[in-house]
């Protein structure tokens, strides 16, 4: 049995640590073990390299980078209810991963990772509002937006503010009329048209994954 295999699934580990995704540090979780797999298979090989991670949550990519050979990842996490959980990821891989506990903004990855330091050939940068600074779009190889209805989008912050806040379903919909959805009509919902992938949320994840990576593929093919 590999290393991998002697972990618990990753909605078990959510469920036994409470990790519920807080927006205030902008946490989305990937459960499927397959998919940070494939993400892991896109840096190539990791045998001899050392990997850093910032923000690994209770540890998606984490294990698929440790299971594809990395041979050490340095992950920088600064929610502490995730450090029990990467805890057993380190347990199952002993020596092969460091967690620092902190913001990755205060803290020097270069002491703790193996000389000499080569940057990726390929480097992802997420954020709900990058597309909509044509001084970052210009510089990006591929851009991709993931398309989220508005019933979704309403549903999901009435789930999180009710159980995190304490707010009613009203003032939550009050809100979403008077501000959020006005403020992702202007800001966000237009990044879709500077995209050169779009997602649709009903497209089935590993489709959406496999149409981005053969798009990274071909863009290192074509020597960028």
């Amino acid at each position: 049995m590999s290393s991998i295999d002697s972990l618990p699934p990753l909605r078990d580990v959510i469920a036994s640590h409470d990790l519920a995704t807080k927006k205030s540090l902008g946490q989305n979780f990937i459960l499927d073990l397959n998919l940070t797999a494939k993400i892991a298979r896109l840096a190539g090989d990791l045998t001899k390299a050392d990997v850093l991670e910032i923000g690994p949550g209770p540890g998606g990519l984490t294990r698929g980078l440790l299971a594809e050979g990395a041979r050490r990842v340095l992950a920088i996490e600064k929610d502490p209810r995730c450090m029990p959980a990467l805890a057993e990821i380190e347990a199952a891989y002993p020596g092969q991963l460091h967690t620092i506990i902190g913001d990755a903004l205060l803290v020097n990855p270069l002491k703790h990772l193996t000389q000499p330091i080569k940057i990726g050939d390929v480097v992802v940068i997420e954020g709900i509002l990058l597309l909509a600074f044509p001084e970052i779009v210009e510089r990006l190889d591929l851009r991709v937006y993931r398309d989220c209805p508005e019933n979704v989008r309403f549903a999901r912050r009435l789930r999180r503010d009710m159980a995190e806040r304490g707010r009613t379903e009203l003032s939550v919909y009050q809100q979403f009329e008077a501000t959020v959805k006005p403020m992702h009509d202007d800001y966000v919902e237009p990044c879709r048209s500077t995209a050169d992938i779009v997602t649709e949320f009903d497209e089935e994840l590993h489709a959406a994954a496999d149409r981005v990576i053969t798009a990274v593929h071909a863009i290192q093919t074509s020597g960028f």
